[in-house]
């Protein structure tokens, strides 16, 4: 019955989620911002009084003549009749699929600038919609044929830039990538459980189980962002599949892991029974695991820049959804196929003592403290990398694509921003009206200002109580360069010169991503120190001990520092970009730290529960670490490919890079050496101020533990006779 509700839910919510996703993103970064930031306001004015707000749709059309010369006046007659004719023509898109919405529509097509050379005419043209959606890019694509027909029969060529434009085109760029991306990732996944596992329904199950969690998960975060009213930032669909189907699979593997090994070990155990006693060893682990996730992107709930705030709920709904699936719908399908889950493998019945991982347990708790020093020296030599770290808002690795050639023909005869304008917006502080003639000295300033192209004529609103003055820049608008300068000379110019009893606001995309960085920045210092908080907080809560937390917070701390140096080594330093993403520090904060807890929590749980046996600590260690090397380590390459994967992207491409080597040092450095080395080195210190059940033996009467199971005695004496033969062949070839 669990199966069957979580199919049909999966189902419905995987219809409704994807129908109604684009109905719910934005991917307007100005919207995002607070009210108080300059650029807010002038998008508030040009709102509340010119009734026009920046689109993020508006795309400008370059039309030339075939041949390369210059346009006659019989060709800016045909253009000027032509752009008419495609503003009054309603543009027909592909049928939508039910409950999504139809683009069909009629663009505002508007005459631009023309080159001083006369070699071609600019176009603005406008369609309302989320630039992402499929709907209104088959609408685009539909004017855009349209478009190229009619201007083809004068001999004229167009060209399509900025907007849409350069969305489509940058998603068709993506598309064969991404689906080799996504079926590489696939067969990682399927290829590494049949490797471990040498069973088929592990690989596939997983997979199938993961795609139903995020079926859920969509249709939950698209219902509370309609029902509270919340946009939606347009990467956060695609960070959400990332992050459900790398924890997905990796608390599917702890569950399988330790289901198998529970089976192994009572061979005459029933299968639900198994995965009962499973999933109430490995569940407190997994949620306490999906909490520290839940909790360090819930902090982001208290950021004041927009992107982040929508976010980190949306995440947390997310692992929300799917740590109630790893406690009902995984053990449920462990319980439904039981044994066959690992059919036709037989060698998994029997416990091997041997293998890398015992080795590794045994090398780590053997020399702890040289383990130690080689985990904390290759983390801090990369840790060194982030010294001279700079945060950069240029967009990187863009695709060689159309929209970019239409963009740079435009910039070599016009200014660079002519594309891409900015606004200074003047609005009067004592409601008195503006005349016209009092702009001429703010206008003729900012003509002068380092960094303007050009200056338009000033525009009054209907009551006069605001003006608004466009300018282009003489740089590209999404370029550091850009920021710098509206940040600087542009804002001081129109604040300076602005007339007496008003106040001048500049906006734009370099403005606004300006603005973006210093609520960034803000940010940054908030949600770290939070986040690190919650996180220990709930360690604290799951590890009952004051000591273990420092350690594990430490270990991931080292993590992160040294996953953003050698991000800044390699792309700051090697690659002589100005600087590492503006959300990198955050989001590999977040994913890094919370999603690489989740495997230090696991070692950790299961290094107490060897501890509790009466046996040496450093042999709690090595037993630890050999019966959870495996998980890890699988679930981490499974994590860790998953995040890569976006590196295919030039827009994520460092955020996979950087996300992909984190998870990797997380688990494979983190969990299996360092932490484990720091555990044999305190011993059962490390529960401090809690005593370990193992430094005096069970705590239990015989009467209570033959309570506990109706096998219990007989297991018992079995594990305990194990258990001291095993310590005394640690101890002996410790002694070698």
């Amino acid at each position: 019955m669990t199966v069957v509700l979580w199919t049909v839910l999966g189902t419905a919510l995987s219809f409704v989620g994807g129908a109604m996703m684009y109905d719910v993103t934005d991917s307007q970064a100005g919207d995002f911002l607070p009210k108080k930031y300059d650029s807010a306001v002038a998008l508030r004015i040009a709102e509340e009084d010119f009734g026009t707000k920046p689109d993020p749709n508006a795309l400008t059309v370059l039309v030339a003549r075939d041949d390369g010369g210059k346009l006659t006046p019989a060709d800016q007659r045909h253009i000027a009749g032509t752009a008419a004719g495609l503003g009054r023509e309603r543009i027909v898109g592909p049928k939508p699929e039910p409950l999504m919405k139809d683009h069909s529509q009629t663009p505002k097509v508007s005459p631009g600038a023309v080159a001083p050379d006369k070699s071609f005419r600019l176009l603005t043209v406008s369609l309302d919609g989320n630039p992402n959606d499929p709907g209104l890019q088959g609408v685009y694509k539909e004017f855009r044929d349209h478009a190229e027909d009619a201007f083809a029969k004068a001999d004229l060529r167009v060209g399509f830039t900025g907007g849409i434009a350069s969305t489509v085109d940058d998603t068709d760029a993506e598309a064969t990538t991404g689906k080799v991306v996504s079926g590489l990732t696939m067969g990682l996944i399927v290829l590494l459980n049949v490797l471990v596992f040498r069973s088929v329904a592990a690989a596939i199950v997983p997979l199938i189980a993961v795609a139903l969690i995020g079926g859920v998960a969509s249709g939950a975060v698209v219902g509370a962002a309609k029902l509270f009213g919340i946009d939606l930032d347009a990467s956060t669909p695609s960070l959400i599949s990332v992050v459900l189907l790398g924890i997905g699979i990796d608390y599917f593997l702890f569950l399988m892991f330790r289901f198998r090994e529970q089976l192994r070990n009572r061979p005459e155990q029933d299968a639900r029974e198994a995965a009962a006693e499973t999933t109430g060893r490995v569940g407190g682990a997994i949620t306490s695991a999906a909490l520290t996730i839940v909790a360090a992107f819930a902090t982001l709930g208290l950021a004041s820049f927009g992107q982040f705030r929508v976010l980190g709920p949306a995440i947390a709904i997310s692992v929300l959804v799917m740590l109630l699936a790893s406690l009902t719908l995984m053990p449920a399908l462990l319980a439904l196929f039981g044994r066959r889950m690992f059919w036709p493998a037989r060698a998994w019945k029997k416990e091997h003592t041997g293998g890398i991982a015992a080795r590794l347990g045994h090398a780590v708790s053997a020399r702890p403290l040289r383990y130690a020093l080689g985990s904390l020296v290759l983390l801090g030599a990369l840790g060194a990398g982030a010294v001279g770290i700079k945060m950069s808002y240029d967009q990187q690795g863009l695709h060689e694509t159309a929209a970019v050639r239409t963009a740079e023909q435009i910039s070599r005869s016009l200014p660079a921003g002519v594309s891409d304008p900015h606004s200074v917006y003047v609005r009067s502080t004592n409601g008195a009206a503006i005349e016209a003639s009092s702009l001429t000295g703010m206008t003729r300033s900012l003509a002068k200002a380092e960094g303007v192209g050009e200056v338009g004529e000033p525009v009054l609103s209907k009551d006069r109580t605001a003006a608004r003055v466009d300018l282009f820049l003489s740089v590209e608008s999404d370029t550091q360069k850009a920021r710098d300068l509206v940040s600087g000379p542009v804002r001081e110019t129109a604040a300076r010169t602005a007339p007496e009893g008003t106040k001048a606001y500049v906006t734009g995309t370099a403005a606004v991503f300006a603005d973006i960085a210093t609520a960034v920045e803000k940010d940054l210092r908030l949600v770290f120190p939070v986040a690190a908080l919650l996180i220990a907080v709930i360690l604290f809560l799951l590890l009952r001990s004051l000591l273990a937390p420092v350690v594990l917070m430490i270990a991931v701390g080292l993590g992160f520092v040294a996953t953003l140096g050698a991000s800044t080594l390699l792309f700051q330093h090697g690659l002589d970009r100005p600087g590492v993403s503006f959300t990198l520090p955050l989001v590999l904060f977040l994913f890094v730290v919370a999603l690489g807890t989740d495997y230090n929590i696991l070692i950790t749980d299961r290094i107490r529960e060897e501890m509790a046996k009466p046996v040496p600590a450093r042999h709690a260690v090595a037993e630890a670490v050999r019966h959870t090397a495996p998980a890890i380590a699988t679930a981490g390459i499974v994590l860790a490919g998953s995040f890569a994967s976006l590196a295919a992207s030039p827009a994520t491409q460092e955020i996979g890079f950087a996300t992909g080597l984190g998870i990797i040092l997380s688990s494979l450095v983190l969990s299996l050496v360092l932490v484990p080395a720091l555990a044999a080195l305190l011993g059962r210190g490390m529960w401090w101020p809690r005593r370990s059940r193992g430094s005096r033996g069970s705590g239990r009467t015989p009467e209570q533990q033959q309570h506990q199971h109706p096998h219990a005695m007989s297991h018992q004496h079995h594990d305990e006779y194990r258990h001291a033969d095993a310590a005394a062949r640690f101890e002996q070839q410790g002694r070698i």
